[in-house]
């Protein structure tokens, strides 16, 4: 590995560890020559994921669009990046865990639903107005009444 200091092409590995449930290993180096540390992450190189939109359409998963989307809906709540990050990093592994190199867009949705729901009522019923495309009040009022009184599984 090169220094990014002196660009001396070699270095030793001093520590090493798993982030990211083990999809991530960081590893803390020294330079051979300037003795100088540095951090270094090693990443799967992992086939993109795409999604398929409700219209057939296809495009390439985005983190950043995702991350976009719930930050959107927590505005204005008590919900810190670190969290929506975890939520972002949880919903990218369970989409990867599938091993489908396609997934429904719906899919995704549901999944950012189920942890909006967990995580904050406004904020879940933010995005579930827009992604559930609410057109009249009512819908919206059943949705409020559903998170008010959740029907019980009876199995």
């Amino acid at each position: 590995m090169r220094c990014p200091y002196c660009k001396y092409e070699d270095s030793k590995v001093i520590d090493s560890r798993a982030s990211n449930e083990g999809r991530v290993v960081r590893r803390r180096r020294e330079c051979l020559e300037c003795t100088r540390r540095f951090t270094t992450k090693e990443n799967v190189e992992e086939s993109p994921i795409m999604v398929v939109k409700s219209d057939g359409r296809r495009e390439v998963y985005d983190q950043e669009k995702l991350k976009r989307s719930l930050q959107i809906a927590c505005t204005k709540r008590p919900i810190s990046t670190s969290t929506l990050d975890e939520i972002v990093t949880k919903i990218e592994n369970e989409l990867r865990d599938k091993s489908h190199d396609e997934i429904q867009s719906r899919e995704v949705g549901e999944l950012i639903i189920n942890y909006l729901r967990e995580l904050d009522e406004v904020a879940y019923v933010r995005f579930a107005s827009v992604y559930r495309n609410f057109q009249a009040k009512e819908e919206f009022l059943s949705e409020l009444e559903e998170l008010k009184n959740p029907k019980k599984d009876t199995q």
